[in-house]
C-alpha cells in the first residue's frame, strides 16, 4: 500500500497499491557490495521516499556470464505488447499469488526476474479519516531484497525502456495490523536461483514469494511528511517521537 502522490504530483489514495514507497539510503558502493553486482554506469544517490514510476536500482542475473548486474529500471511494468504506458503507474506490483496466471505478469515471472534493493518500506493505517504512515524494517534498517519483476518496452519513437514491478504477498504479523499485503522480501540464500535465467519454473519461483520472517522485522509510526513525493530525506523515515512514545505505553 504504497501512497500519497503520482510522480506528476496528483494526490492517489494511500490504499490503491501494497507497496508504494520504499527506502533505499545505501550510497551505490554498499549496494553493490551487499548484492555483489557491478554496474552498468548507473548513478544512485540515498533516497528516503522512492515512488511509483521514478527511476530504480535493479539487480540482474548476466544471461551469459555468472555475474549480478546493477542498472536503472522504471518502477511500473509496462508489458512489452501493450501500446500506452499509462499502465505503468497501474502496475507497481504484482499479486504473488497470481502473477504465473496473469498475461502482463506471466513470462517475466518465468524468465525476467530482478532484485530490487531496499532498507525501509512504507505503509499506511487508515483510522477514521486519517491515515498514519509506518515505516518497516529488517533487522533495524539492514538492506534487504524485493522480489520483482522487469520487462522492456519500447515507446512510439523505438527507445526501449526497461521498467519493473514488485511481488506482493500476505502478511506476516508485523505487517497485519497495518496492512494486507506485504512486498516479497527474499531470503538472501534465494538470490541465485530466482535470479537465474535459466530457472524458468514458474512453479519453484513461486515457491520461494512468501511472508517474510516476522521475528526480524520492526515498524514505527513516522510523520505524514512522507506523503508528499518532494519530501526526500532522513526526515522522513525519522520515528514520530510522540507516536512511538504512544505505542511504547500501548504495548508496555
Amino acid at each position: 500500500m504504497f501512497g500519497g502522490e503520482s510522480f506528476s504530483g496528483t494526490p492517489i489514495c494511500h490504499n490503491c497499491h501494497m507497496c508504494g514507497r520504499y527506502r533505499l539510503s545505501r550510497r551505490k558502493q554498499l549496494i553493490d557490495e551487499y548484492f555483489d553486482t557491478v554496474s552498468d554506469g548507473c548513478e544512485w544517490t540515498p533516497r528516503y521516499n522512492i515512488a511509483p514510476t521514478q527511476p530504480v536500482p535493479v539487480v540482474r542475473q548476466n544471461p551469459k556470464e555468472p555475474i549480478r548486474e546493477l542498472s536503472m529500471m522504471r518502477w511500473g511494468l509496462i508489458p512489452s505488447w501493450v501500446k500506452d504506458s499509462s499502465v505503468a503507474a497501474k502496475m507497481i506490483n504484482a499479486r504473488s499469488e497470481t502473477a504465473a496466471a496473469k498475461p502482463a505478469f506471466r513470462e517475466a515471472l518465468k524468465s525476467r526476474r530482478c532484485v530490487l534493493p531496499a532498507d525501509a518500506f512504507y505503509e499506511w493505517q487508515r483510522t477514521g479519516k486519517n491515515e498514519q504512515p509506518y515505516c518497516f524494517e529488517v533487522n533495524e534498517g539492514e538492506m534487504f531484497g524485493f522480489a520483482g519483476i522487469w520487462d522492456r518496452w519500447r515507446d512510439p519513437s523505438g527507445k526501449t525502456v526497461e521498467t519493473c514491478s514488485i511481488l506482493t504477498t500476505t502478511p506476516n504479523v508485523v505487517t497485519s495490523a497495518i496492512h494486507d499485503r506485504m512486498p516479497v522480501i527474499l531470503d538472501p540464500d534465494s538470490y541465485d536461483l530466482w535470479l537465474d535465467p535459466g530457472m524458468q519454473d514458474a512453479s519453484a519461483a513461486s515457491e520461494m514469494l512468501k511472508p517474510y520472517g516476522a521475528q526480524v522485522m520492526r515498524c514505527y509510526p513516522i510523520s505524514t511528511r512522507i506523503n508528499h513525493v518532494a519530501n526526500d530525506d532522513e526526515d522522513c523515515s525519522a520515528p514520530a517521537a510522540e507516536l512511538v512514545e504512544f505505542q511504547a505505553r500501548l504495548f508496555s
